[in-house]
């Protein structure tokens, strides 16, 4: 064999190793229905409303102000947490949060779930993995996880 087909076998035979390197495995996500949560987090399912997504949303405190609807910017202060009580993230004590709901500009389970509320309540939403972050690890939110937000809606400017 000519020194130059040698090479061009090597050469191959590497790049086709490189394309078969296999990926660590993802942990399929939980479905929120056999997801345990921490009983100080409060959440009943079968209290709460399911969406088509599998979004689950409450009003905790129902608003008496505008109802909130796709393309409207709101303030909001919020609370995140893991199902297992962990507080991820929150705004409370800080400047309150702002977002235009369908603008892609949080997560699809806020989109989502925002729509309706009413200014002066607060929503409890439980979103399951495909409407957060899905296989990806953020930060201290795990790959896979299902997030519980309480959010108080302040304004529609």
């Amino acid at each position: 064999m000519r020194p130059f087909a040698r090479s061009a076998i090597v050469i191959v035979a590497a790049a086709i190793s490189a394309s078969c390197t296999l990926e660590p495995p993802v942990a399929p996500a939980p479905d929120v229905e056999n997801t345990t949560f921490a009983s100080g987090l409060g959440v009943d399912l079968t209290k709460m409303t399911k969406t088509a997504s599998g979004l689950y949303y409450q009003d905790l405190v129902a608003g008496s102000g505008v109802a909130a609807a796709s393309g409207n910017h709101v303030t909001v202060h919020y609370t995140g947490f893991l199902s297992n009580g962990t507080t991820f993230d929150t705004s409370i004590g800080k400047t309150p949060f702002g977002f235009t709901i369908g603008a892609s500009q949080v997560i699809k389970g806020w989109d989502e779930g925002m729509v309706g509320a009413r200014v002066g309540g607060t929503r409890r939403l439980v979103i399951p993995a495909s409407l957060g972050y899905g296989p990806v690890q953020n930060g201290a939110i795990p790959a896979s996880s299902v997030l519980i937000f309480n959010i108080q809606l302040i304004s529609i400017p």
